[in-house]
């Protein structure tokens, strides 16, 4: 199946979605699925750095959530073992060259939870009170998934002090560039 910019293998089994999307790409802003999982997302930059190959928008790894995930907890799945294999951070602008990585807020009839990503790596928080998602790392020190590597990256790259507690904002937050379009 062809997505924005990548061919990958088509799934034995999909769902019938509705989304959002701007004209030039094939991933949503914004969704749902025939089983009521509903997945929304925003743009986030981390401190990794953009990898040498396009991979997948996150809107494209969105909207692929939808079509393979039942469930809110499925999606995750789906969606952080693409994000292994493919990675993202291809350009998310059809006007200007615009990488960025994405958060995703995913809610299904029985639970809701938010998903960060930074490069190929990601954090999980399932909500409990109430949670939204912006354009600025929510997740900090309390997550209930993670990618494997994800606390040794922050430490290795010295996004921490030595003997500080992990923090995914604080240590993957990278610079937001002005989208204004007025002076940096």
């Amino acid at each position: 199946m062809h997505t924005t910019y990548l061919d990958i293998p088509q799934v034995r089994k999909t769902y019938a979605v509705v989304g959002t999307r701007p004209y030039w790409i094939w991933g949503f802003e914004m969704g749902y699925n025939e089983k009521g999982l509903i997945i929304g997302n925003e743009a986030e930059w981390s401190r990794m750095e953009a990898e040498a190959e396009d991979g997948l928008l996150g809107m494209d790894l969105l909207r692929l959530g939808l079509e393979r995930a039942a469930t809110a907890r499925e999606a995750i799945e789906v969606i952080t073992e693409l994000l292994k294999e493919y990675g993202q951070k291809a350009s998310a602008s059809k006007l200007v060259t615009r990488y960025y990585e994405n958060s995703f807020i995913l809610a299904d009839r029985s639970e809701c939870w938010v998903l960060e990503t930074a490069g190929r790596e990601w954090v999980a928080r399932e909500v409990k009170d109430m949670q939204g998602v912006s354009n600025c790392y929510s997740i900090g020190k309390e997550f209930d998934m993670a990618s494997e590597n994800l606390v040794n990256i922050a430490r290795e790259r010295r996004w921490l002090s030595p003997g500080e507690e992990f923090d995914f904002a604080k240590a993957y937050t990278g610079h937001v560039p002005n989208l204004s379009g007025g002076p940096q």
